[in-house]
């Protein structure tokens, strides 16, 4: 039974090399990984042109899949001389995201590789996008291609918390510098381990203390700091983590990350996600607003489901 990896990549329906396709493709080199190129196509103009009958739109809907469908080999040509195995796909779907999940379940796959549809806010605060749709429902690790520098990732960071008080994410942060290890190592890349911890947001019962103004004391603070620290070190050891590659600064956790990677040229962010249920998902969460302020790309790694 083969055990080789298997990529992902989804590209836009308007037939544009976007930097997803010279990441995918170094991954998939570096990784040894067969990569499958799947183009979800829909036009709205040419979808709902009213201007010929229904025949003549059905024609013109297969003529551009099949366009499409030999621009996807052309772009496969020179990547399968580099020794990648490379398959394509087109199909046309109005709403891709069943498509997405349908494809992952049918054809599983160790990454699903995309590029960040950047919409405004207003848009985002109506439409919930694809993108974030994405996020919420995939159980596969999803790569999220923003800024490119690098096609190959030179430098990663891996984002985790040790102190989740929630038995629902247990295990995530082993997996997520598991992820992390696996990509460094394969792209030959450096690797640095950050947790951004944020005192604002942890309430004073949470941890026993009988009020805020205890709890922001300088001695409980301080014990507060160094428990944390002693869990993000025990987290670290456990996954091979050498001391000169752990960070842990206090801030806003997004703000932090935006700004270390910014500052020291991150190629890759791999941090987890949270699992939404109810009113939950009108809130969001930080990689939700890392995703379009990030000056680099994201390696998103979900949470196991509960039995």
């Amino acid at each position: 039974m083969s055990t080789q990896s298997r990529l992902m990549l989804v590209v836009s329906p308007l037939m544009e090399h976007s930097p997803a396709f010279d990441r995918a493709a170094a991954l998939a080199k570096a990784e040894g990984a067969a990569l499958h190129i799947v183009a979800f196509d829909y036009l709205e103009g040419l979808a709902t042109a009213n201007l010929v009958n229904e025949q003549a739109l059905e024609q013109m809907r297969l003529g551009y899949v099949e366009r499409h469908r030999h621009w996807l080999e052309e772009q496969a040509r020179p990547l399968r001389k580099l020794g990648i195995e490379v398959t394509t796909e087109v199909t046309w779907v109005e709403r891709p995201l069943q498509e997405i999940l349908i494809h992952l379940k049918e054809q599983p796959m160790d990454a699903l590789i995309k590029t960040v549809e950047h919409e405004s806010w207003f848009s985002r605060l109506m439409f919930t996008p694809l993108d974030v749709h994405l996020l919420r429902e995939s159980d596969v690790p999803l790569h999220f291609v923003n800024k490119v520098i690098h096609a190959r990732p030179h430098k990663i960071l891996a984002a985790i918390d040790p102190f989740h008080l929630d038995g629902r994410y247990e295990g995530l942060n082993d997996r997520i510098l598991s992820e992390a290890n696996k990509l460094a190592s394969s792209c030959d890349a450096s690797l640095e381990v950050i947790y951004a911890y944020d005192l604002s947001s942890i309430t004073a019962s949470e941890y026993g203390f009988g009020s805020g103004s205890m709890f922001f004391s300088s001695t409980l603070a301080r014990q507060l700091y160094e428990s944390q620290g002693e869990a993000f070190d025990a987290l670290a050891e456990r996954n091979g983590i050498a001391p000169e590659q752990r960070r842990m600064i206090m801030g806003d956790p997004a703000k932090v990350l935006a700004s270390y990677a910014a500052s020291h040229d991150i190629d890759v962010i791999v941090m987890g996600r949270v699992r939404y249920t109810g009113l939950d998902k009108l809130i969001g969460s930080t990689v939700e607003g890392l995703m379009y302020k990030m000056p680099c790309s994201l390696w998103v790694i979900a949470p196991q489901k509960m039995d």
